[in-house]
């Protein structure tokens, strides 16, 4: 099994890197692809799909809806490898948008559901 640092990097109290479990590496390598917007990464201009730009804009269903299909094809164009998205939902209140993603973890075979909130 590989060894991963956990995301964001950060160091522990007895000075080494931190790493992160299997199931902490893919839920961060999701956080990335949520919150990294199109033209952050030098290498990958097209990488993220630009959640946080959703906090400038009027909460709405209709807008919820299409950040879901946004957020889903995201999900499967970079993380197809690792993981099998099952649904994305996408809860707009107020001035909070909450992602919950369910996906299969490809090398386990473990359902997981995870919500990420902006």
């Amino acid at each position: 099994m590989a060894v991963t640092a956990d995301y964001p990097f950060r160091f522990e109290s007895s000075g080494r890197v931190a790493n992160a479990t299997p199931d902490d590496h893919v839920r961060d390598l999701i956080y990335q692809v949520l919150f990294t917007s199109p033209g952050e990464r030098v290498n990958r201009p097209d990488f993220g799909c630009g959640l946080r730009q959703l906090v400038f804009m009027p909460n709405s269903d209709a807008l919820a809806t299409a950040t879901q299909f946004v957020v889903q094809g995201s999900l499967e164009r970079w993380l197809s490898d690792i993981i099998q998205v099952q649904f994305v939902r996408i809860q707009s209140r107020e001035e909070t948008i909450t992602v919950e993603v369910g996906y299969i973890r490809k090398d386990t075979g473990e359902r997981i559901e995870d919500s990420f909130t902006l």
